[in-house]
């Protein structure tokens, strides 16, 4: 789940390329209304303060999501191999994962976009 909104967001699920390593997978724009958005954040996921990744039954949230994203990310493109190169370590990834939040907020902030609704009405959140 991403942030459809967010132009880094929507490229960084784009170049990916899990299907060439995983498989079919399913990408879900978090501001799409799809009933799953809202159960994760009745489930206390912040959907601001991270992207989500299901993989194996198993929900991985914010700097774990783009690190088991980088090391099942296709080395196929120079942005494969750069993701997995640096983001597949869990240590980077819990230290560059602010960065890209802030970098999102300030982008979203530029272009005039609200951030993803925290309450299930679906209201505009206010604010950073």
């Amino acid at each position: 789940m991403y942030d459809g909104e967010c132009v880094f967001c929507q490229n960084y699920v784009r170049f990916l390329r899990l299907r060439e390593t995983v498989g079919p997978v399913e990408l879900l724009d978090a501001r799409s209304g799809d009933p799953r958005v809202a159960a994760f954040q009745r489930e206390g996921y912040d959907l601001n303060d991270g992207m989500l990744f299901v993989f194996d039954d198993r929900v991985h949230h914010g700097d774990e999501a783009v690190n088991l994203l980088a090391i099942l990310s296709s080395p196929s493109s120079l942005f494969g191999r750069l993701n997995r190169v640096i983001l597949s370590s869990r240590v980077a990834a819990r230290l560059i994962y602010p960065v890209l939040k802030l970098g999102r907020r300030i982008t979203l902030r530029l272009r005039g976009r609200p951030l993803i609704p925290a309450d299930l009405d679906r209201s505009p959140e206010r604010g950073w």
